[in-house]
């Protein structure tokens, strides 16, 4: 696959319900570099506010006197309605135009976070945080929709590509930025931090990105996407629940059990929807996308259960600082900024398994690491070398992962594969999130245990990828 074949394939939005037709084309941009600005602000916010909150659980703990499925909540309140309406939020910017769309979405985002961080208690918090989230799932699919309309040929790969890189290490910043917010100004500053951000990407976007065309006035599926957030809520409170102090209630067997009902219902729903569908079930027919949505699920699902844990940790056994904590993660940032470019550069050349695989791998002995992690160690004999090790790992997959599912999409469900696997890798998130219950609700010393045990279990889900990928993916 060339540098620019990804570029061409991704077409419109990438989370089209339609993917068969690509929606009608917007005036062409007359100042692309702005549009890029644009786009890559309004998609960092979602970015970083997926991640910003990690190192402000215990400050939320303290000031708002939150359980610990409270604080999965805080969480998962983002994550779930995020990952469940990715692909809703492209076909509406495909039938009511993009612009309008990401302009709505970054206004919607704005408003919630104005009010999580006026929130006077939990319950309004976590009902900011969802609004947030849904905004999020209509912002980054039409960001890239956008951004994909103002290039053509191997410019819109670069863009695309830089799209990404920036996505990956505004979310590995943001433990850092909200570390710094937490300890100079309190909690409620991890929120009206994107105030001026949002403030910055609404002009941009008013003043850089073409008007909208028509739109292709295809019908939504609605039914299959409200089947799939259902599922999905009911699952991530199943989860939840079960791994708090109270263990598999009755509520969350019978939650699991209408998840999966649901689950069913979706897949008989979407086989009957064809070109309409919100997933085409045609894409399953494959065992690399098999192989690779299984890898996504698991490598992004362990790095999202890292990023809440170390910083949460650090915080709760060495009494670090929240900014301290926060920058704890810089490895991250660093070394994906540093070898993304390399890794894509590799992957056109001896194609994605090899990296996919072992970057699994190297994952897996990163998290693995942290199991060595006890009370008063050196961060430089014990977390910072686990860190590097997982981002080394991360850019082996972070970039040719998403040229490896449009390659094995084909052209006509490119766009579809490609919502669908970033809907996948917020699920991770959400699911992993969920069953941190019996960390999250431990303190001081008694946290290093629960903690050994989720950094294996972390370790063990990349190994299970990298064996999946390197069995069902062939090139």
């Amino acid at each position: 696959m060339s540098a620019s074949e990804p570029g061409r394939r991704l077409g419109g939005t990438p989370t089209a319900l339609n993917p068969r037709r690509d929606p009608a084309p917007s005036a062409p941009a007359r100042h692309p570099r702005a549009v890029l600005a644009a786009t890559i602000l309004s998609s960092s916010l979602a970015f970083v506010d997926g991640s910003v909150v990690n190192v402000g659980l215990p400050a939320l703990r303290a000031a708002l006197h939150a359980d610990p499925a409270a604080l999965q909540w805080v969480i998962n309140a983002y994550l779930l309605p995020l990952s469940a309406l990715l692909l809703l939020g492209g076909a509406v910017g495909d039938r009511f135009g993009q612009r309008r769309t990401l302009l709505c979405g970054v206004a919607a985002f704005a408003l919630a976070s104005a009010l999580c961080a006026l929130a006077p208690s939990l319950a309004v918090l976590l009902g900011a945080r969802a609004v947030q989230g849904t905004a999020a799932a209509f912002m980054l699919p039409n960001s890239l929709a956008v951004l994909s309309g103002a290039f053509t040929g191997s410019a819109r790969g670069r863009a695309v590509g830089l799209w990404a890189a920036v996505g990956a290490a505004v979310s590995a910043v943001g433990p850092v930025l909200g570390g710094g917010l937490i300890d100079a100004f309190g909690w409620r500053t991890l929120f009206l931090i994107n105030l001026p951000l949002a403030a910055a990407a609404l002009g941009l976007i008013a003043v850089a990105v073409p008007p909208d065309a028509a739109g292709s006035r295809q019908r939504l599926d609605v039914l299959g996407t409200a089947l799939a957030t259902a599922a999905l809520g009911l699952l991530a409170w199943a989860l939840t629940v079960a791994s708090g102090p109270v263990g598999w209630t009755r509520g969350a067997v019978v939650a699991t059990l209408a998840a999966a009902a649901m689950f069913v219902v979706f897949v008989r729903t979407e086989s009957t929807r064809g070109a309409r569908a919100a997933l085409p079930l045609s894409l399953f027919r494959s065992r690399a996308f098999v192989g690779l949505t299984l890898l996504t699920l698991l490598v992004y699902g362990a790095l999202s259960a890292l990023l809440v844990l170390v910083p949460f940790v650090l915080i709760e056994t060495e009494h670090y600082a929240a900014a301290a904590a926060g920058a704890a993660l810089l490895p991250l940032p660093i070394v994906l900024a540093v070898l993304s470019p390399l890794a894509g550069s590799l992957s056109a050349r001896w194609g994605s398994r090899p990296l996919l695989g072992g970057g699994a791998l190297l994952v897996a002995a990163g998290c693995a690491l942290f199991a060595r992690f006890g009370g008063g160690q050196s961060y430089a004999l014990t977390v910072g070398p686990a860190l590097v090790l997982v981002s080394i790992g991360m850019s082996g997959v972070a970039a040719p992962l998403t040229s490896a599912v449009l390659a094995c999409a084909g052209a006509e469900t490119a766009g579809a594969a490609s919502g669908f696997n970033s809907a996948i890798s917020r699920v991770g998130g959400t699911f992993a999130t969920a069953l941190l219950g019996s960390v999250l609700g431990a303190s001081g010393a008694a946290l290093l245990g629960p903690f050994h045990v989720a950094a294996l279990a972390c370790a063990a889900a990349c190994v299970l990828a990298a064996a999946l990928v390197l069995t069902l993916l062939r090139e």
